[in-house]
């Protein structure tokens, strides 16, 4: 059973940056699979953040974080990171990591179709 575990959360200011991590384990090694990011603040439904493909090559991101966010991967390790820059209040939800088996090691899933997540960080952004 994969199972999955994020860390690096927090209360940060404005305009401040933040790093998540999340580890994967339990998954089947000789299986492709994709990782991203999802989010939920209160009182909304999860959204989408970011992805990124086995391979590497092919990333997804929200609108809303654009060219503040960047997921990376290192499978070696089996770990998804979120580099998180230029933080708003909005930003603030609990974040969640996601994992979906895939057939080809580009392909990015789309994000309505993840089943697997880790219990979540909580992302706090206040001045």
């Amino acid at each position: 059973q994969v199972q999955l575990v994020e860390s690096g959360g927090g209360l940060v200011q404005p305009g401040d940056s933040l790093r998540l991590s999340c580890t994967a384990s339990g998954f089947t090694s000789s299986l492709y699979y994709a990782m991203g990011w999802f989010r939920q603040a209160p009182g909304k439904e999860r959204e989408f953040v970011a992805a990124r493909s086995w391979s590497g090559t092919d990333t997804n991101y929200a609108d809303s974080v654009k060219g503040r966010f960047a997921i990376s991967r290192d499978n070696a390790k089996n770990t998804v990171t979120l580099q998180m820059n230029s933080l708003k209040p909005e930003d603030t939800a609990v974040y969640f990591c996601a994992f979906r088996y895939v057939g080809v090691p580009t392909f990015l899933p789309q994000p309505y179709t993840y089943r697997t997540w880790g219990p979540g960080t909580q992302v706090t952004v206040s001045s």
